[in-house]
């Protein structure tokens, strides 16, 4: 097979004590999935069916990592994600057998232009632009699952320049990673190499040139993003 020009490399990740790299097909994420950080963005945090947004698969960038300050924004804000990462494709998964369709899990920053959000949110149109930029998804290593103690509790936090901003308990998911995963499954068929980005907790804030970011998921991994 030839192409009208070379392909892009295929985006990947880096895996837990590991050369291999996990290929990274999609990039979904969770909206509204933490009580406080629903009310904190002016929403009902009543169990409403999850929803989801997707993200380029080559936003999904290695940490520790320096990235740039984004364009066409002057509010850029800080989201510590757990991730889940599919190992094994399906359609309509049953909640009881998703962890035999994930390949591991690790921590991210999902990164948001939060004045473009606004006014997409105002205008009723997409939040694309808003979420699915450049560089707006850094994820720490990959952990296989068989090495991570927990995807139903342990702490979540994340600092800035040393102080934490967001400090929570996976356990606070208003919809497990299980339920979340079974419901995302019945929308679309997911696929080896599709990433989910489970939600983020309260305290999220802008961050500036030269801010240092550090954040984990107790028990599964940290990271540290420098806004350059």
């Amino acid at each position: 097979m030839t192409y009208v020009f070379t392909p892009p490399p295929q985006a990947s990740l880096a895996v837990v004590n590991s050369t291999d790299r996990f290929p990274v097909r999609r990039v979904f994420c969770v909206g509204r999935n933490y009580e406080a950080h629903a009310r904190e963005m002016g929403n009902d945090p009543d169990r409403e069916p999850p929803f989801f947004f997707t993200k380029p698969s080559d936003a999904a960038i290695d940490t520790p990592c320096a990235i740039p300050y984004p364009v066409q924004t002057n509010d850029l804000h800080h989201e510590i994600e757990l991730i889940i990462a599919i190992g094994k494709g399906g359609h309509d998964i049953a909640e009881d057998d998703v962890p035999n369709h994930i390949w591991g899990a690790s921590v991210g920053i999902d990164l948001t232009r939060r004045d473009m959000q606004q006014i997409a949110k105002d205008t009723r149109r997409p939040w694309d632009m808003s979420k699915g930029f450049d560089n707006s998804a850094p994820i720490a290593p990959i952990m296989p699952l068989a090495d991570v103690p927990s995807l139903t509790q342990g702490r979540i936090w994340l600092a800035v320049n040393g102080d934490i901003r967001q400090d929570a308990d996976i356990a606070d998911l208003i919809w497990s990673v299980n339920e979340h995963v079974a419901y995302l499954s019945r929308s679309v068929a997911l696929a080896a190499g599709d990433i989910i980005m489970t939600g983020t907790p309260a305290g999220v804030a802008a961050v500036g040139k030269g801010d240092v970011m550090t954040g984990g998921v107790d028990g599964i991994g940290t990271l540290e993003v420098t806004i350059t």
